[in-house]
C-alpha cells in the first residue's frame, strides 16, 4: 500500500520503542479546499509507531475525497494539525502524563521539486516522553 503525501512517526523516549496503538488525527486547517469547516482525517499508529495512510473522519467523509492527496491543488499552501491523544495513551500503560495531547501545527507546499507533479513528502516525526516533546521536519 502507498503512503499518503503527510505521515508521522512516533517514538516513546520512555521506553526507547514505538509507540504503537497511539490514535491520532490529521486536521486540514486552512486552504483552498477547506471551505468553511476543517477536514480531518484519523489513524491509529502501527507497531512501528507510524502513520502512513489516514482515514476520512466520519462526519466529513461523504463530502470529502477518501484520498488525502486529492484536497489541496498542486501550487497552493495549507495549514495543517496533526494531533496525538498522548494522554490517554500514556494512562493505558500506567504511567502519569502531563501532555492529554501533543499537537503540531505546519505549512504544506502543493508542489512538488522542481519538475514534479503533485505533493511533496511531509513527515512529522515526534519524540515523545511523559513530561516533554520534540518534533521536526523529517525526510
Amino acid at each position: 500500500m502507498s503512503r499518503d503525501p503527510i505521515t508521522c512517526h512516533v517514538l516513546n523516549t520512555l521506553t526507547g520503542t514505538p509507540a504503537a496503538n497511539l490514535p491520532v488525527t490529521l486536521t486540514l486547517l486552512s486552504g483552498p479546499s477547506t471551505g468553511q469547516s476543517p477536514v480531518s482525517f484519523c489513524a491509529t499508529t502501527d507497531a512501528d509507531g507510524r502513520v502512513k495512510n489516514w482515514t476520512p473522519e466520519a462526519a466529513t467523509s461523504t463530502t470529502v475525497p477518501a484520498v488525502l492527496s486529492a484536497l489541496p491543488a498542486a501550487d497552493s499552501k495549507t495549514n495543517w494539525s496533526v494531533r496525538f491523544e498522548v494522554g490517554p495513551w500514556y494512562e493505558a500503560q500506567g504511567v502519569e502524563s502531563f501532555w492529554p495531547e501533543v499537537e503540531v501545527k505546519f505549512t504544506v507546499k502543493g508542489r512538488g521539486r522542481e519538475g514534479e507533479e503533485g505533493w511533496r513528502h511531509y513527515h512529522v516525526p515526534v519524540l515523545l516522553g511523559p513530561w516533554n516533546y520534540s518534533t521536526y521536519r523529517g525526510s
